[in-house]
């Protein structure tokens, strides 16, 4: 998959291209610890230059190791999805009130999950409408940015993870504190997702629904 985080995109063409992390760092001032994060499942092969920079022996052994390691993080990837099996009703159930528990509102009685990943708001978003019983039109999305953020297209990669016309979507929040600008700057290219759900006039798919969540939540914690 493409990163869509610009930076990323860059050090992604620079590693591919053969580039050491210091070497990456040092152009674009990205910590190690974070292109190691990013690329540790990633093959690598060194270019010329890094062959030049040090001795071919190191870096030879180095390049097999973390290849050997991708593979290993690949044949147990693989493993993990087999072992998974294919989702029945009652997996998504329990699994979209799992991300509920850790990601939805507990209070005023408003059902909201909110989050920057564009799996967990897929999987949200299917099971609102699965599990539910919820249509588009009872979902809304509100997206919060940073002042570094493009609303244009921040708010059109929304639409088309959830799947949500631009109708749907409220008023965009942009959030102006300094520190934590500075904190988020780049690391959140869209944003965060804030997922509403509104009844229409249909109680069942308001209060009564909310209620009902937090009954499946009591119905779980208890037996743990």
């Amino acid at each position: 998959m493409k990163p869509r985080n610009p930076l990323k995109k860059r050090a992604q063409k620079l590693r591919d291209g053969g580039y050491s992390y210091k070497m990456i760092n040092t152009k674009l001032k990205i910590a190690k610890s974070t292109l190691s994060n990013w690329f540790k499942d990633r093959p690598f092969t060194p270019n010329k230059k890094v062959l030049q920079r040090i001795q071919y022996g190191p870096i030879k052994s180095a390049e097999q190791k973390h290849n050997k390691k991708v593979q290993e993080i690949n044949r147990l990837r693989e493993i993990g999805a087999k072992e998974i099996g294919a989702l029945a009703k009652r997996d998504l159930w329990l699994l979209g009130l799992g991300l509920y528990i850790g990601e939805g509102t507990k209070s005023h009685e408003t059902i909201r999950i909110i989050n920057s990943d564009p799996s967990v708001i897929r999987l949200a978003i299917k099971w609102f409408k699965e599990i539910c019983d919820l249509k588009d039109e009872n979902i809304t999305i509100a997206v919060h940015l940073y002042p570094d953020n493009n609303i244009k297209k921040s708010l059109k990669f929304w639409s088309g993870v959830t799947g949500l016309p631009l109708n749907n979507f409220r008023k965009t929040q942009i959030d102006m504190r300094v520190k934590k600008s500075i904190l988020k700057r780049s690391k959140l290219p869209h944003g965060t997702a804030h997922l509403t759900i509104i009844s229409k006039g249909d109680p069942n798919k308001g209060v009564w629904l909310y209620r009902k969540i937090n009954g499946w939540i009591d119905g779980v914690l208890k037996q743990i």
